[in-house]
């Protein structure tokens, strides 16, 4: 899996070695690279950073508290990642750009003129609404699995709430906010949508520039290995920041729920924000989606929606997803459960495909079917790899942060038993870490629907799928025309999330029922409370 994913790396050194070496140097060290190294780096930050301090508490909150309305949050909160950015960051800008719905709406009220939207603001806020969910799917699986006995034992010995928070709980989420965070640094890194339409110069938009704009790609490809380089350092950091801490509970017990938190007077301000926050990332881009579609329709433009175009969408993104986990696997095995240089040279090489952009992934991708496996060129086998190649660190991500939440003496006691590998991965590997393995499912499922670069070059001729319908409609500024299948790619994104997310809000609260009678303010003494292990 390795190997396959670095295969755009190689493609993009094939390609920047025909400039020279000269000419390779002047690119990297131009002015101009550097300044886009700069902007770049500051936005891929910028966006984690807010993501995670969106997500965090967000998690908290619908898992653990009274929140008000938390069943409708569980499932509106995630909904966001459903949407691309390309079509957010057209939803941004007609609501809120120059002359937009929002502007014509204050018009009457004396306001002329909005703050611009254009630029670093918009593609941080829109690249931060569209992403966040990446952290927050992460965290609040690993927070279900949390043994709370290490947040009771902390409250017995005279800590408060608060700082039990801090010094119990969030050490032990750092690898889901490590995994989530690294996922929207390089959903950044190798965005083009938001930040083409948002008028923000990236990497990824220079790269697609220089591509459409020169017959020598060599300069293009260069920039393509600068940024693959920014990855390097962006993986080195997260690894770091793993620590060599295991999170796992010494004993097999401690499946029980933790006790509900009573917010008390802050439970409708706790709501109030969390409103917000879904109406500013989900209300704000279907209602302009809605208007477009309403608009079009009564200017007499057809509904453009086929059964062909919508299962062409799903079975691809279908394929896509579950290719994804069953490759992720044994990287995310590999990763956890043998630490060392080539298990972090493996991780580190299947997230080199998820930091470049779609066009070059496909390009690279174009070229090595067409010369090495022409058998496979132009066919759906070669769009599913591509989505793989370009999605694979979210499987990873997912599953591996609940394989580190699995003490290790489980599968060995079943090994003692009698147990074969495959049998105790089967039996005991995988419920455990069911929860992962479904984020992670969700996730690539989300990504390849919106997929869009890779789709147009690779998919089979006539093969049309949602995302290229919205492009074609879209590139002509055709945006009633655009507003059905891109309404209908957003609902089907979404449904499967929400099942998943309902069933798993459905299970915990099940399990919290069976403890709510023993619910307190205060957290109860337990006889034995487990420790984190520091091995190294």
């Amino acid at each position: 899996m390795a190997a396959a994913t670095v295969l755009p790396a190689v493609y993009l050194v094939l390609r920047a070695s025909d400039a020279g070496l000269g000419d390779m140097l002047e690119t990297v060290t131009a002015g101009r690279t550097m300044e886009l190294l700069g902007r770049t780096a500051l936005l891929a930050v910028t966006v984690t950073v807010a993501s995670v301090a969106l997500a965090v508490p967000l998690a908290w909150l619908t898992v653990r508290t009274d929140l008000p309305g938390r069943r409708a949050f569980v499932v509106l909160s995630a909904l966001p990642l459903a949407i691309p950015s390309y079509v957010g960051g057209f939803a941004f800008v007609a609501a809120l750009g120059p002359r937009g719905l929002v502007q014509g709406a204050l018009a009457p009220l004396g306001v002329d003129e909005l703050p611009s939207i254009y630029g670093f603001p918009g593609a941080w806020l829109v690249l931060t609404l569209f992403s966040y969910p990446y952290v927050l799917l992460t965290v609040r699986a690993a927070l279900r699995r949390l043994d709370p006995s290490l947040e009771e034992a902390s409250r017995t010995l005279g800590r408060g709430r608060r700082a039990t928070f801090w010094r119990v709980v969030l050490p032990q989420l750092r690898p889901s906010i490590a995994a989530g965070g690294l996922l929207v640094a390089l959903y950044t890194l190798s965005d083009f949508g938001a930040v083409s339409l948002l008028r923000f110069d990236s990497f990824t938009r220079a790269i697609f520039v220089q591509y459409r704009s020169s017959l020598d790609r060599s300069a293009a490809a260069t920039l393509g290995l600068v940024l693959i380089a920014l990855v390097l350092v962006v993986l080195a950091a997260e690894a770091r920041s793993r620590g060599r801490v295991d999170y796992h509970r010494l004993h097999g017990g401690g499946a029980r729920p933790a006790p509900v938190v009573r917010l008390g007077r802050g439970r409708w301000p706790a709501a109030v924000a969390c409103a917000a926050l879904v109406g500013l990332a989900l209300v704000v881009p279907l209602w302009v989606i809605g208007y477009w579609l309403v608009r079009g329709v009564a200017a007499g433009e057809p509904v453009r929606l086929t059964g062909t175009l919508i299962g062409h969408s799903l079975a691809a993104s279908a394929l896509g997803a579950v290719v994804a986990v069953v490759a992720a696997w044994p990287v995310a095995v590999l990763s956890a459960r043998h630490p060392g240089r080539l298990s972090r040279l493996v991780e580190r090489a299947s997230f080199t495909g998820y930091a470049l952009p779609g066009v070059v992934v496909a390009l690279s991708l174009v070229f090595f079917g067409a010369r090495v496996v022409p058998a496979v060129y132009q066919t759906r086998t070669l769009l599913v790899f591509a989505y793989v190649v370009l999605f694979l660190p979210q499987a990873v991500g997912a599953i591996r942060g609940s394989l580190l939440q699995v003490n290790p003496s489980l599968e060995e006691a079943s090994r003692l038993l009698g147990r074969s590998r495959a049998a105790t991965t089967r039996a005991v590997v995988l419920p455990l870490v069911r929860p992962g393995v479904l984020a992670g499912l969700a996730l690539v499922f989300l990504t390849c629907m919106k997929e869009l670069p890779a789709t147009l070059l690779l998919a089979p001729t006539g093969y049309d799928t949602l995302a290229t319908q919205i492009w074609s409609a879209t590139s002509e500024a055709f945006f009633g025309r655009a507003a059905a299948p891109a309404l209908a790619l957003v609902l089907l994104s979404a449904l499967p999330m929400a099942l998943l997310v309902i069933r798993e809000a459905d299970r915990g609260d099940r399990r919290l029922a069976t403890d709510s009678a023993t619910t307190t303010d205060e957290a109860p003494v337990t006889p034995e409370a487990p420790a984190m292990v520091a091995t190294g």
